[in-house]
């Protein structure tokens, strides 16, 4: 215990930010309150960083569902389910609607419960302060998220206010993915870039591609079918064409693909680390194929199995552009076989 906390105070000494100095504070004491706690291995903390990543993105998935099944007022209030009841009321609703978005409202406890324990994990074993702030905000995200769902369920599923409930989601995706990153990294080993610098520039773009097409997404759904609820007005939802939204997304996606492509090409041309190469190279094959789904939901006018399929495509995306921009530096003498930012060309 007094070891766990003396590493965590040398890592920051001299730190003269006096919130870093306050959540540092907060660490410590949740960490005196959790020394009976044993340390996890590095490979169990990086395990409860990817149940966390996939808890993050999951429930995007049973949010889905809830839209395309017309469950998003199966429960019209909230934190209870029906007015003077935490649970379920038989013929409050119909049923599969109140089973459905009580469900998914009880996996937000699942989630939190895998964001404590990766930040439980890596707190006792005292890892470097940028991995305890990435797992700490995952906890935060959680609570913002039961706030803004809170309000989505009041507000009667406004689609600009479903919008806001499920784009953070995609964020605490992102940063869950370069978490898991992270998490196998030694804190003391020698920060070295991954790629040159244009590359490192590509990665922000290919994340802020990848932005736009999420937005252009919830935008493209706002304009579509799926509704979230039988009760919601036509004229409740974005008065943009489908036609005009669908374009304007694929649009967004041929950019994301495109940079990523060049991307792809520029790390196999300066030879970086095998890892980073493969992981853009997944990440490729899955925005084709994230595409051919869009195309066929399109195509056969968005039924309704196509838009969890998609949903779930769109976390595993973001999944893999949170890896890929988490490579751009790492740690550790076996992590990578040269430090790009003291690179000469002349060496290939």
């Amino acid at each position: 215990m007094a070891e766990a906390l003396d590493r965590m105070r040398s890592r920051t000494a001299g730190t003269a930010n006096g919130l870093h100095r306050g959540v540092l504070a907060l660490y410590t004491a949740i960490l005196r309150l959790c020394r009976r706690l044993p340390v996890p291995t590095v490979q169990r903390q990086w395990l409860y960083a990817v149940i966390l990543m996939c808890c993050q993105g999951g429930i995007t998935f049973t949010g889905s569902l809830v839209r395309v099944t017309g469950s998003g007022l199966g429960c019209p209030t909230w934190p209870q389910c029906q007015p003077g009841s935490l649970v379920p009321e038989s013929g409050a609703a119909p049923a599969i609607h109140q089973a459905i978005e009580f469900g998914n409202r009880m996996l937000t406890f699942v989630v939190s419960l895998a964001a404590i324990l990766a930040f439980l994990a890596v707190l006792r074993a005292a890892r470097r302060s940028s991995i305890l702030h990435l797992a700490f905000l995952q906890g935060i995200g959680i609570i913002v998220q039961a706030v803004l769902g809170g309000i989505t369920v009041h507000m009667d599923l406004a689609w600009w206010m479903v919008m806001a409930h499920f784009l953070p989601s995609m964020l605490l995706t992102f940063f869950a993915a370069v978490l898991v990153v992270k998490t196998r990294e030694p804190d003391d080993g020698v920060r070295r870039s991954g790629m040159p610098s244009a590359l490192r520039w590509a990665t922000w773009i290919s994340a802020l591609s990848l932005a736009v097409v999420l937005i252009t997404g919830t935008m493209t759904t706002s304009s579509g079918p799926h509704a979230g609820d039988d009760a919601i007005e036509e004229s409740d939802r974005l008065q943009i064409p489908l036609i005009e939204m669908a374009n304007l997304h694929a649009h967004g996606m041929y950019l994301y693909l495109g940079v990523t492509i060049g991307l792809l090409a520029g790390l196999f041309a300066v030879r970086v680390d095998r890892r980073i190469r493969r992981a853009a190279g997944w990440l490729i094959v899955g925005i084709v194929l994230q595409a051919v789904v869009g195309i066929l939901q399109y195509n056969m006018n968005v039924p309704r199995w196509t838009v969890p399929v998609h949903v779930i495509g769109s976390a595993i995306l973001t999944a893999a552009t949170g890896v890929l921009w988490a490579m751009r530096f790492r740690r550790g003498a076996d992590a990578l076989d040269r430090d790009f930012d003291t690179w000469d060309p002349a060496e290939r």
